[in-house]
């Protein structure tokens, strides 16, 4: 009966943030807006001047940036995630939710797959987008589903990270703030270009850190290519993420409810 009461409280107050995001859409536009930008610059500014090599997913420049753009595009969504539970923590509204008889969990779950949804949206629009600059994919319907599952456990890994600083933050620029960072990571991995062709110590952090090996692993399904060790790497840090981000997340909530 807990978990069924549990669901129930969740999909009440996820209706609740889901109808104030289709009231404010601008914020699934501003998600996805900065996303397609850099592709647009990138394809058409500093694609032919980029040497993607013969690796999987290589082809037109567009294929071989997907990946990473969609990477930036959940980073640039969780910002929102802070916001919004940032604000209802500011407004008592949180505090209005403790004193009735909610699962304790639902007032973060709620927001967690918010924003989610709204990230879900924002990934389906920079796709559109990217299919109509010339990216094409070989992949089956199995492979779309694993691109889809590695997707969603990044989005739900960085959202659960994004939910810290909305507890944390005195101030709405430091809620947001926190995902500046995980905007320009992918910049020092494969996203862009090969790391072959970075400098030493640069090379090593883009090779040894968590975008390298979820983009590597995109890009491998994308194009129907076999996956390799990177696969694992890439669950392997999404998971550790989300379990970390979580526990973090719901001790500071349980804490600040004392």
């Amino acid at each position: 009966m807990n978990g069924i009461r549990a669901i129930g409280d969740t999909a009440v107050l996820t209706g609740r943030s889901l109808r104030h995001v289709l009231r404010s859409p601008d914020t699934i536009i501003t998600t996805a807006l900065m996303p397609i930008a850099m592709m647009l610059l990138f394809v058409y500014v500093f694609g032919g001047a980029v040497d993607i090599g013969s690796g999987a997913g290589s082809g037109s420049y567009a294929t071989y940036l997907l990946p990473g753009i969609l990477l930036i595009t959940v980073a640039s969504g969780i910002a929102y995630t802070a916001f919004r539970l940032f604000s209802d923590m500011q407004s008592g509204i949180v505090e209005r939710f403790r004193s009735m008889p909610l699962a304790r969990g639902a007032v973060l779950w709620s927001h967690v797959l918010t924003s989610l949804v709204a990230i879900l949206i924002s990934l389906a629009v920079v796709l559109g987008v990217s299919l109509a600059i010339g990216f094409r994919s070989t992949a089956g319907p199995a492979a779309w589903l694993a691109v889809a599952g590695i997707l969603v456990l990044f989005a739900l890994a960085l959202t659960w990270v994004a939910v810290i600083p909305g507890l944390t933050a005195t101030s709405v620029d430091g809620a947001s703030a926190f995902s500046y960072p995980l905007i320009f990571l992918p910049f020092l991995s494969s996203a862009f270009v090969p790391t072959e062709s970075m400098p030493g110590p640069v090379r090593w952090f883009a090779e040894h850190q968590p975008v390298t090996a979820i983009v590597d692993t995109l890009r491998d399904l994308l194009a129907e290519q076999p996956v390799g060790a990177e696969t694992w790497g890439a669950l392997a840090w999404c998971v550790g993420v989300l379990a970390v981000a979580y526990a973090a997340a719901t001790t500071i909530f349980r804490r600040r409810a004392r």
